[in-house]
């Protein structure tokens, strides 16, 4: 996977899977196009990080194969500069993929409508990927189906973070046992205090310091610490983008400095042509065999 927040990302609007969703191809390039469909959404689009993982071609028929799928309309490169509200700005590159064959004119309308977007989730350090969860299998019609188990009368509920913190303040601080009704009205504000970034240590210490040398209402005095010393709410600065610049989707220079032809610049569209696979041609992956001489 690329970096949180990069790597390929769906220009959305696809149309359903179908066999001739890349006929126009050659045969090599619908291969690793169909490979780069069902990658997941944030993996790295890097012709080496692909050619690693390919188990047919090298690099460079990936990178030939990459030029191809993207002035064919599945690819594009696009620059983005981000400015956040606190005055930093910085440039980052974006890989948007389409499975649906997209024009030249799509692809300039799609990259003009990313200008003024809010993309403050999609820069955020340490942006994690949330996996599904899979749906267990439906039981086998033909297998009898099992009696259900019965359920125990009193099933406890399961203790959040904010209630145990609670309850272990007695061994931190005596003089602070809170009792189990205690513990569970305050638990809502405890719970607000780890929503705004605190940690369990953090509301243990809030609690226990400072304390007069008897406490006769160890609850009440929690709950005006907790909401008397309540930190403040996160606030994340909102990124935006204030320019957008198409990319060779090869040498990653942008249309500033190169003119692009369908997502590739000239220098690279000469620098890597070859020709097409088709009769009379052998597949890059034939070159890599050794031949043996015959005197």
């Amino acid at each position: 996977m690329a970096n949180p927040g990069y790597g390929k990302r769906l220009a959305g609007d696809e149309n359903p899977v179908a066999d001739p969703d890349f006929a126009h191809l050659n045969p090599r390039d619908a291969e690793i196009a169909v490979f780069v469909d069902h990658l997941d959404t944030g993996h790295a689009m890097g012709h080496k990080v692909l050619a690693a993982q390919h188990p047919r071609h090298g690099q460079q028929a990936v990178r030939t194969s990459l030029g191809r799928i993207t002035q064919a309309g599945h690819l594009r490169w696009i620059k983005e500069h981000i400015t956040v509200e606190d005055n930093t700005m910085r440039w980052v590159t974006r890989t948007y993929w389409s499975r649906t064959r997209r024009s030249a004119e799509w692809w300039t309308e799609f990259a003009h409508e990313r200008h003024g977007k809010d993309v403050t989730w999609d820069h955020q350090p340490g942006l994690v990927r949330v996996e599904e969860t899979t749906a267990a299998p439906a039981p086998d019609a033909t297998e009898p189906e099992s009696a259900p188990e019965s359920a125990p009368e009193h099933e406890p509920e399961p203790v959040g973070v904010a209630y145990r913190t609670l309850s272990a303040l007695r061994t931190a601080e005596p003089r602070m046992a809170l009792s189990d009704g205690d513990c569970g009205s305050l638990e809502p504000l405890a719970q607000e205090w780890l929503s705004r970034g605190a940690t369990p240590k953090d509301i243990t210490r809030a609690l226990a310091e400072g304390l007069p040398p008897a406490v006769s209402n160890p609850g009440g005095l929690a709950r005006r610490r907790l909401e008397s010393k309540m930190p403040p709410k996160q606030r994340t600065p909102r990124a935006e983008v204030t320019r957008v610049l198409m990319v060779c989707g090869i040498c990653e220079q942008d249309e500033r400095t190169v003119k692009l032809d369908r997502g590739i610049c000239e220098e690279c569209l000469a620098a890597d042509a070859e020709p097409e696979e088709g009769p009379g041609t052998v597949p890059d992956t034939f070159l890599r065999v050794p031949r043996r001489w015959n005197p």
